[in-house]
């Protein structure tokens, strides 16, 4: 479910418990004090998170004569849809996720909630590039496709030639052959080198922004990721809201979710199964009312699952085998107010001077776009390493101070919204890809009740994340 500038291309210990002494300790075996049976909240699934996943998730089981509840951190549903709603105007400004590819699994999800879409095609090409570490305009050819420049041409040529030789990269599933090839195992710059795509290179980066450096990026995820569909998109265009409000999926499955989402609430504790024939998962949550225990038959995690995010489910050494070894990357996403006190600018794109293609230099700005509001601005951050958001608001602000443009002045901006999508791009090491690494996460699925979905096991695609998490469901909740 990518975020893209489209001009240029996700506690602690187990348990600290209030008032232990209501629970009661039927099977010392528990590291969960249960409570009365009419304390406990019953559910066929629980699902943490409430973003793309886990709200198609919620929505889907329910059409499926499922219950839930879903466990959401934030005080909406969304993830990394987001909007800001200008106060004199009222009009929505979107900063996260706005386009979707014509898929069934897409327009029968839409339907459902009568959304109307629309079919935009975004330009590739219409920026002006700036070097934010110095503030100076940087002269670059812009790169569109179709192109009628030769070597655009042939590098798009060759990318699909790739693409063709690895028709598994479009399942929303990892299905990965044994042995994996090694040029999906090459970083991202390497590849590009051996098969003649600099002249797109930069286009690839910008449609995968928060990947970190893409250039030392593994091949397999940024063709996962760039993939045909993302080519057939910029030329034939992508559905968007016809709104301009990219809350409204979200805005109405809340609506029709009701009281099932607990919000502003985070796990504090997991018992997955007495043994290999208790089929009862308690989840103890911590919610805004205070704590809440439920049972349910599954566990669907639709979070980033890294080692930090799943603590609180007590993992075994299986588990650890396999979770620990996810890292991610940095990305935030923001609107700012007033960047410009005189006179307007087009879309800026952070390109630098010596560098590889001119890829901006991490952590940085990747560039700002102009909205449906005038004097707001959409800008977007990344890093490869973790940073603050505090730090972030503080090195965006300096960063976009530093631009120098013609007839522009520009002055110290407000941040009027700001989201972060970190962990952003979720992915493990080159020799844990070689030993199985996917495979054996696939495996997991439904291990002590547990079953995960999300963009780490596919790709940053709405089609791709419902689609997954489509046939997860039918796979095994049906």
């Amino acid at each position: 479910m990518r975020v893209t500038l489209r001009a240029f291309a996700p506690i602690a210990a187990l348990l600290c418990l209030i008032g232990t002494a209501a629970y009661t300790q039927p099977n010392s075996k528990l590291s969960l004090p249960i409570p009365d049976q009419g304390d406990i909240l019953e559910r066929d699934v629980v699902i943490i998170g409430g973003g793309s996943a886990g709200t198609y998730a919620a929505i889907r089981l329910r059409q499926l004569d499922q219950s839930v509840v879903v466990i959401e951190k934030h005080e909406r549903l969304g993830g990394h849809s987001n909007t800001y709603f200008d106060p004199v105007t009222g009009i929505p400004v979107a900063y996260g996720v706005m386009t979707f590819h014509n898929k069934s699994v897409v327009t029968d999800y839409f339907a459902h909630f009568n959304i109307p879409l629309v079919n935009e095609i975004f330009p590739t090409n219409q920026s002006e590039n700036v070097d934010f570490t110095t503030g100076e305009p940087i002269d670059i050819k812009p790169i569109s496709i179709p192109s009628d420049d030769p070597e655009v041409q042939t590098a798009v040529e060759n990318y699909m030639a790739q693409l063709a030789k690895y028709p598994f990269l479009e399942d929303e599933y990892y299905h990965l052959p044994d042995p994996i090839p090694e040029d999906l195992l090459l970083p991202f710059g390497a590849f590009a080198t051996k098969y003649r795509i600099d002249a797109i290179v930069p286009l690839i980066a910008g449609y995968t922004l928060g990947f970190g450096d893409p250039l030392a990026q593994t091949t397999l995820y940024m063709l996962k990721t760039f993939s045909r569909q993302i080519i057939l998109g910029i030329q034939r265009g992508t559905l968007t809201y016809t709104s301009h409000n990219n809350n409204e999926l979200y805005q109405a499955a809340e609506k029709e979710l009701g009281s099932d989402v607990l919000y502003q609430s985070t796990v504090i504790g997991a018992q997955r199964g007495l043994n290999e024939t208790d089929d009862s998962r308690y989840i103890l949550a911590q919610t805004p009312s205070g704590q809440k225990f439920i049972r349910a038959k599954k566990i669907l995690v639709t979070i980033p699952p890294t080692r930090e995010n799943l603590v609180p489910f007590d993992l075994d050494k299986t588990e650890e085998a396999i979770f620990t070894q996810f890292s991610g990357t940095y990305y935030w996403t923001s609107v700012i107010r007033n960047i410009y006190h005189t006179g307007s600018a087009p879309a800026i794109q952070n390109r630098a001077f010596g560098t590889p293609y001119n890829l901006p230099i991490l952590p940085g700005v990747y560039g700002m776009l102009n909205t449906r509001v005038p004097g707001l601005n959409w800008v977007l951050y990344g890093s490869s390493t973790f940073m603050s958001n505090e730090e972030v608001k503080r090195n965006l602000v300096d960063s976009l101070l530093r631009v120098r443009h013609a007839n522009v002045t520009i002055t110290e901006p407000e941040i009027v919204g700001f989201a972060s999508h970190s962990p952003y791009e979720v992915v493990v090491p080159v020799e844990a890809i070689k030993a199985g690494f996917y495979r054996n996460l696939h495996a997991l699925q439904g291990h002590r009740g547990t079953y995960y979905t999300g963009a780490a096991l596919t790709a940053h695609e709405s089609h791709l994340i419902w689609g997954f998490t489509e046939k997860l469901l039918f796979d095994h909740f049906v």
